[in-house]
């Protein structure tokens, strides 16, 4: 979690550092969010492990490092990640909002 002055107050926070991968975004999102042991390493399961957690209430995410994230992949991939973000953020029973910082 983060300070309240900061302005986001209750985010998760996620190290855009240690998710230059697709794996290691996967495995870090796991953690920060206690998503189930059973998400795979698919954008779809990602999406479904995601919807199920907003029907529980609002998600904030805090990516710090963001220009690292999924760095070391081919540039579709963070292309990928920010379409499924933006279908949870549009179609999920309660809100996501996902602030990038650099």
């Amino acid at each position: 979690m983060i300070d309240e002055d900061d302005g986001q107050a209750g985010a998760v926070v996620l190290a855009g550092a240690a998710a230059r991968t697709r794996p290691a975004l996967f495995a870090a999102l796991a953690g920060a969010l206690a998503l189930p042991a059973y998400l795979g390493n698919t954008w779809d399961a990602l999406a479904d492990v995601l919807r199920d957690r907003l029907d529980a209430g609002p998600l904030t995410l805090l990516v710090t490092d963001a220009g690292q994230l999924l760095a070391d992949e081919p540039a579709d991939q963070y292309a990928l990640l920010l379409a499924v973000l933006d279908d949870l953020a549009t179609t999920a029973p309660h809100p996501l909002r996902v602030v990038l910082r650099s």
